[in-house]
């Protein structure tokens, strides 16, 4: 599981869960808060496994040019580079790591995807060095200097579009199942996880107490 806080000033909040066979990983997660519009339309957040860093979300030192924003080069260091674009369709390859066709998009939204990894993001998976980034900023909440700025990927949009929104490093887990919710194995899903935070709060009290956690889903005669 991932818990993603947040970037930058941003003021969003999220929890992934993968679930790794072999090379297959299903995907679930929600995320709230984050920008909801770009350009009068639904803002776009291409996101990622990033693997080959230190496993770990850049702090503020990160900021090498000052203009209070950690760009996503400058966070490089600590959370590696593109190993998986988690878009909603088609590619999942580093190459389509700024396609924001393919990226969630809205304040709050619920992705939920079966996708096959390749071997580098499995490694790193595997030795606790991978870290799920939520990219997109809010312009409004940046310095003047860094509303001015370029994206350092994508140098036609404003940095704010490609930057660090949400952060957090992939652990293992405990839960013994992936939360309920529909699971696409094509594009990215519509129906919620139900009762999520329940499921998030199992998991940290299970992980505090050492213990383990099971889940099972109700019967029509318990709701």
């Amino acid at each position: 599981m991932a818990t993603l806080k947040p970037l930058n000033h941003a003021s969003g909040s999220g929890m992934l869960m993968l679930q790794l066979t072999g090379s297959k990983a299903v995907i679930t997660e929600d995320v709230k808060g984050l920008a909801g519009t770009f350009m009068k339309a639904p803002f776009p957040h291409v996101q990622h496994i990033h693997i080959n860093g230190m496993g770990r979300c850049p702090d503020a030192s990160a900021d090498k040019n000052g203009d209070g924003v950690v760009s996503t080069t400058e966070g490089g260091p600590a959370y590696g580079a593109i190993g998986t674009t988690l878009g909603l369709t088609g590619d999942t390859s580093p190459a389509a790591g700024t396609n924001i066709k393919i990226a969630p998009s809205g304040a709050d939204f619920h992705y939920s995807r079966t996708i096959t990894l390749d071997a580098a993001t499995q490694a790193s998976i595997k030795a606790g060095k991978a870290v799920i980034v939520v990219h997109g900023l809010d312009p409004t909440t940046l310095s003047a200097k860094a509303q001015a700025e370029p994206s350092d990927l994508v140098p036609s949009l404003p940095l704010a579009a490609t930057s660090p929104a949400l952060c957090g490093p992939l652990a293992a887990s405990q839960m013994a199942m992936v939360p309920g919710g529909g699971v696409n194995t094509g594009g990215g899903g519509t129906s919620g996880i139900q009762d999520s935070w329940l499921f998030a709060a199992g998991a940290g009290l299970t992980a505090a107490a050492g213990g383990t956690l099971v889940l099972r889903r109700r019967t029509s005669a318990e709701k």
